[in-house]
């Protein structure tokens, strides 16, 4: 229903007004790529997919994976857009859950370009989660979605790191990076963030796991690692094809984990997923 509150500026229309989906048009398990051409890229991957829906940065599909019902919606760069994505995804569907898949820089030497990052927490750099929550308030992946990742990953055999990440509001400055015709107040921000043992620098996670963790949604992350901050490498080519792949093959596998062990849950009546209740037909 369209929104009543008049500090909403909003048409009265029941479509949301940046994705430009209404009620029905999503499932309640969702990819969230940045990259609005990563969802064409997707698509391909699911059976008998919809027609894709593209508003602004916005691109959306849905198919099915492995039967189950998903849908893919991009969410453009930085924290601000994800958090008009998950406003308008959140109030045209139930209780999603959200795995965000990605690019990211990382800041040790033992990850390899390519290999996926799979965050547990994120350091909250960015300024979008300070208008909901205290600054103090933790940006932390849900546990079971954290374990799904990392089963998909390792069934699918794609070499996996699990650990905090650093949600940055730039690319450049806001990352450390040097720019020649800019000053920027933080060159040692990598190191300080390694330091800490932080693995990896990206622009969504943070908005992200806050939103859903206030939503009371499930939400993770995997990312794959597009740059080797240390050596100052970045993926190229067909390498950038395989590493892009594997990160939405992983995140889409997730989704079907996460929905095999809410099965199981409401199975055996718990409320919380435990690896008791992990059936055979999650972990073959």
């Amino acid at each position: 229903m369209p929104i009543a509150d008049p500090r909403v500026a909003l048409p009265q229309t029941d479509r949301q007004y940046h994705i430009d989906l209404g009620p029905g048009q999503l499932s309640e398990y969702i990819l969230l790529p940045g990259d609005p051409d990563r969802t064409a890229r997707i698509a391909p991957l699911l059976d008998d997919p919809d027609p894709e829906h593209r508003h602004r940065e916005f691109a959306s599909v849905s198919g099915t994976y492995k039967g189950l019902r998903v849908s893919v919606v991009s969410t453009g760069i930085g924290t601000d857009n994800v958090e008009i994505a998950l406003a308008e995804i959140l109030a045209i569907t139930h209780r999603p859950t959200f795995i965000r898949i990605g690019s990211c820089g990382v800041l040790r030497d033992d990850i390899a370009l390519g290999d996926l990052v799979i965050t547990s927490g994120a350091v909250r750099l960015e300024a979008t989660t300070s208008y909901f929550v205290h600054d103090g308030y933790p940006a932390v992946a849900d546990y079971a979605a954290v374990a799904a990742l990392v089963e998909a990953a390792a069934r699918l055999g794609h070499p996996a790191h699990v650990g905090l990440t650093a949600t940055a509001p730039g690319f450049y400055g806001a990352q450390g990076r040097p720019i020649p015709q800019l000053p920027i107040r933080y060159p040692d921000l990598a190191a300080e963030m390694a330091a800490q043992r932080v693995i990896n620098f990206e622009m969504e996670a943070s908005a992200l796991l806050v939103l859903a963790t206030l939503a009371g949604c499930r939400a993770g992350v995997v990312c794959t690692a597009y740059a080797q901050r240390n050596s100052g490498q970045f993926v190229v080519g067909e390498q950038k094809e395989r590493a892009e792949r594997a990160c939405i093959e992983t995140g889409l596998e997730a989704l079907l984990i996460l929905s095999q062990m809410e099965a199981r849950m409401r199975e055996a009546g718990a409320v919380h997923w435990r690896p008791s209740l992990w059936a055979s037909e999650v972990a073959p």
